[in-house]
Formats: structure tokens, sequence, C-alpha cells
């Protein structure tokens, strides 16, 4: 990257957040940021996801962005400067790579990690935690934070020995899931459909059950080596594809999209899968 382009960029930035700035900059903080750091980062995921160079490097592009504007109102506060916020992590980039800027010896990924934490307690003199479970954030989507958890479990010992057991759970949370719709509909006399009306306990319970059951398919990922977020991403692109199909078919042969027309829309959902990308 060419020190001019940042330069300029420093520039802009300047320009966007002072005295005749855009309005909508100058009322920006880094807690109203946030929402659009999450949203900046997923939509670069997605970009990366339909490997689009272009628009990856567009993306790309909004995620910085966003990091160079709350590093920005940072400085204007005096709390820091963007020079330390690049600094810093240029810093902690070499000493956390000792096996590459120094003379550590590692054989795999696995004692890279191992490295790092060792560096992260005895090097930047961080608190070692409690818990495992105290090094995931909170601040986390639970998709993210259910991973991550169940990663930190499994590197102390405590996964499945097999897939077997891990396919094993996932049915098993199921049942339990199906064994508590049954009971909620024989409270409310299966007179309206699970959880539209039902007393606040049974909702309670099914909520934990269904949670059960988003967990152990989390660890089924995690067991796997896949990133669940990331298959979560291409079924939701693969139903709104799909369905989109739906649509266009209904509309073309005039087709009411309702419940009435549930069999030929499931005859186009059956086309839908049939068709490429």
């Amino acid at each position: 990257m060419q020190d001019s382009n940042f330069n300029r960029y420093y520039k802009t930035i300047q320009t966007l957040f002072g005295p005749d700035g855009c309005p909508w900059d100058r009322e920006q903080t880094p807690e109203s940021l946030r929402g659009n750091l999450a949203e900046e980062a997923y939509e670069c995921i997605e970009a990366i996801d339909e490997g689009d160079a272009p628009h990856i490097r567009e993306e790309l592009g909004d995620v910085f962005s966003v990091v160079m504007m709350i590093a920005f109102i940072f400085e204007a506060r005096g709390a820091f400067t963007i020079d330390d916020v690049i600094g810093g992590i240029t810093e902690k980039l070499i000493r956390r790579h000792p096996h590459v800027f120094g003379d550590v010896k590692v054989k795999d990924s696995d004692e890279v990690l191992v490295n790092w934490a060792k560096i992260k307690r005895d090097v930047e003199g961080r608190a070692e935690k409690q818990s495992a479970m105290d090094e995931v954030s909170k601040a986390l989507p639970p998709l993210e934070r259910a991973y991550k958890l169940q990663k930190k479990a499994a590197k102390k010992g405590f996964d499945w020995p097999s897939l077997d057991g891990v396919l094993d759970k996932v049915h098993e949370e199921i049942e339990e899931t199906k064994r508590e719709i049954e009971k909620a509909e024989e409270k409310s006399g299966k007179t309206a459909p699970v959880g539209s009306a039902d007393p606040t306990a049974a909702r309670a319970a099914l909520e934990e059950e269904l949670g059960d059951v988003l967990f152990s398919v989390v660890n089924l990922c995690r067991y796997l080596k896949i990133d669940p977020s990331m298959a979560l991403v291409r079924a939701n692109a693969k139903f709104v594809r799909r369905f989109r199909y739906v649509e266009k078919r209904c509309e073309t042969d005039g087709v009411a999209m309702n419940k009435d027309a549930l069999d030929t829309m499931e005859q186009y959902w059956q086309e839908a899968k049939g068709h490429k990308k």
C-alpha cells in the first residue's frame, strides 16, 4: 500500500470529521459505529464467499474505513493515535510470532496457538483466566460464541472420542425437543401451533431444548472442522436462490403464493434444487 494513498485517506477522514465536514460522520461515536463494523465484516465475508475479487477489495475497504473512523475518534479525543494502533499491532505480530521473527521452533499450528497463550500470559502480563470459558468473549454472536466455547472445551480434552457420539447427541437433542413439543401440544389441546399461545413455562422449555439442538449441531460442525457461520451463510444463500426461483415460477404460471398452492410450490422448489447456481 502506497503511503500517498494512506495519507490521502487520512486527510479525507479529517475533513469528514472536521468543522465543515459531514453531519452524519460528526455525530458518530465508537458505540454508534459498532453495528457498522459488524455489518461491514459480514458483507466482506459474503464477498469472499462469492469469490468476486473486485467486490472483496471494495468490502475490505469498507471494513478498513469503519476501523479507521473509530480510531480517528479516539485520536481526536487524545486517547491514542491511529499511528499508535498500527504500531501496536505491528509489535504484537512480531512478539507473537517468535517462530518467525525469533529462534523458537514449532511443529504445527496447534503449537503456535499454545505459544500465543504463553506469550499473552508471561510476556504481555495478561491475567490468567479462571476458566477456559472466560477466554471467549460474551460480545460474540451466539453462534460464534457456541463454536468457540466448544473449541476451548475440546482443547482441555473435553470432547467426544468419535463422530458417532457427536451424531448421537444431535439425535438425542432432537428427540428431547419432540417430546417437549408433544407435552406442549397436550396442554394446548393441539388447537394452535406450538409456541403461538403456550404458557411461559412451556415456551421456556421449548426454547431450552431448541437451544440444545442448535448447540449440538454447532458442535458437530466443530468436530468436522466446519465453520458453522460459514455453513449457515451458504445455507441462507441457497435458500434465497431457490425461493427466488419459486417466486419467478409462480409469477410466470400465475400461481398465487399461499398455503393452498403448497404442492405446486414444492414442485417448483424441487425444480430449483436441480438447477445449477
